[in-house]
């Protein structure tokens, strides 16, 4: 029997829906953007245009539901990686767009580098449960006008999995493209391969950012898939109710759905969210709060209930560094979605609220993660199972290590071997180093960097990327 944990039943799923519509039929949604207003007036939205707000009606929403795919393929430059959504089980990927690395020399929190980035795409390769890619931090040494281009073209040298990005204004798109096409070879490869994917971000509460908005419309011409990724703050720039925030996020999401069905019908989309909290006495955003968790699982039980994939925040942390608060934190906030059968949970190797990257802390994270996996399938209750032969064989005081069946099924995935946790005696523990789980976490992370690129580009592809990080960097 399969273990799961869900947070609403189907009525509150429909009245959380009903309650989004709602929102944006009595309330709307900003946007300020010219264009996408006039489609959405023309599609049927009444628009207040002193104050860029659209209403959106029930009935659109209804459209761009059916019109949105729910099955399809992120490519990945490696094509051994190619994910089809929904995945069918549970996978893990990074988040993106923090300041900080933990480096690997001193242990000292840093801003972060452009090798930073490197590495990580290196470690990602190297983690079997390890699927979509979103560049995990910023770099502060390279100009901040092409940092989304450069970003993404550096993950994706070091990295043969699909890279999900932001697109954070028009002027990026023709290098995103090209960027892609140094890849697969043409627009066409690039529209059938969808090596490349867009994180969008709504701004709550129920706004849209006119540059990142443009851009991701753009984008959509080429098909490429994108994600919707509403992030209220309960308390903050979300109403101070888990229910409520909750419609709030799942209207915003099903308002960006409208748009970006409306700008190409068709384009693949990602259900997704990153909900929190803030801390009352300080205003701090909280990711790993135990309310934060709650609120992703019902937004992953809504967007399974649209029938989409799902990407939602998930195996994160409020800690400030590696320890017990990180492995609790992210224990907690990735279970309850393993549990719901997500497609991928979104957290890998961050820290500090998704600040903060450590590469020691992604294969501890992948390790927490494989246990969810483990702890989801549950007790297997079958003929295949059944050892009453061996319980009438050993009988009352015996031994059952003697078995046939006890030799084989410890061979099976019934049983979860870790890599990374010591069940060794003290002595035994002792005399192989004291070593706990960060150490060995830091030695295999050394001979991952060490060794060769999983994903290797060929000469002539990497110097026309370089040709246009150089002119993303001159130009943006």
């Amino acid at each position: 029997m399969f273990m799961t944990g869900k947070v609403l039943n189907i009525d509150e799923i429909k009245r959380l829906h009903k309650d989004s519509i709602r929102i944006l039929e009595e309330v709307g949604v900003k946007v300020p953007s010219e264009k996408a207003l006039t489609m959405l007036e023309k599609a049927g939205g009444k628009i207040d245009w002193d104050k860029e707000v659209a209403y959106i009606s029930e009935k659109m929403v209804d459209k761009a539901l059916k019109t949105a795919p729910k099955e399809f393929t992120l490519g990945a430059r490696n094509p051994k990686f190619d994910l089809h959504m929904p995945t069918g089980q549970p996978t893990i990927n990074m988040d993106g767009c923090g300041s900080n690395t933990i480096d690997l020399k001193t242990g000292k929190r840093r801003l972060s580098l452009l090798q930073d980035l490197a590495d990580a795409g290196r470690i990602f390769d190297a983690i079997p449960s390890a699927t979509v890619l979103w560049s995990s931090v910023k770099p502060s040494d390279i100009p901040s006008g092409g940092s989304g281009v450069i970003s993404s073209a550096t993950s994706m040298l070091n990295s043969g999995k699909h890279l999900q990005d932001e697109v954070q204004s028009i002027n990026e798109l023709p290098y995103i493209i090209e960027l892609c096409k140094a890849f697969v070879g043409s627009e066409e490869a690039v529209v059938d391969r969808k090596i490349y994917s867009a994180t969008y971000c709504t701004v709550a509460p129920l706004s849209h950012d006119k540059e990142m908005l443009e851009g991701t419309m753009g984008l959509t011409k080429y098909k490429a898939p994108v994600l919707l990724y509403p992030m209220p703050a309960c308390g903050s720039t979300g109403p101070a109710s888990l229910y409520s925030n909750v419609a709030l996020a799942n209207a915003e999401c099903l308002s960006a759905l409208v748009i970006f069905q409306l700008t190409t019908p068709g384009t693949p989309l990602i259900y997704g969210a990153a909900l929190g909290r803030i801390n009352m006495r300080s205003g701090v955003f909280m990711e790993g709060a135990v309310e934060t968790v709650l609120m992703m699982t019902a937004m992953t039980q809504l967007g399974k209930h649209y029938g989409f994939p799902v990407i939602a925040a998930g195996c994160i942390s409020d800690a400030n560094e590696p320890g017990m608060q990180a492995v609790m934190e992210k224990t907690l906030t990735t279970l309850p979605l393993v549990l719901n059968n997500i497609d991928v949970v979104q957290g890998l190797g961050l820290l500090e609220s998704s600040m903060t990257l450590s590469f020691e802390q992604m294969l501890i994270d992948e390790e927490i993660f494989k246990q969810c996996m483990r702890m989801s399938q549950g007790v297997d209750v079958c003929d295949e199972k059944d050892y009453f032969e061996d319980i009438k064989a050993v009988g009352q005081g015996g031994h059952y290590l003697k078995q046939k069946t006890t030799r084989k099924a410890f061979r099976t995935d019934e049983f979860y071997r870790s890599q990374l946790i010591s069940g060794d005696t003290y002595d035994t523990w002792v005399g192989a180093g004291s070593k706990n789980m960060f150490d060995i976490a830091h030695e295999k992370v050394m001979k991952i960097l060490e060794g060769e690129l999983i994903s290797p580009v060929d000469s002539n592809r990497e110097k026309l990327v370089k040709e246009i990080i150089e002119e993303a960097g001159a130009k943006l």
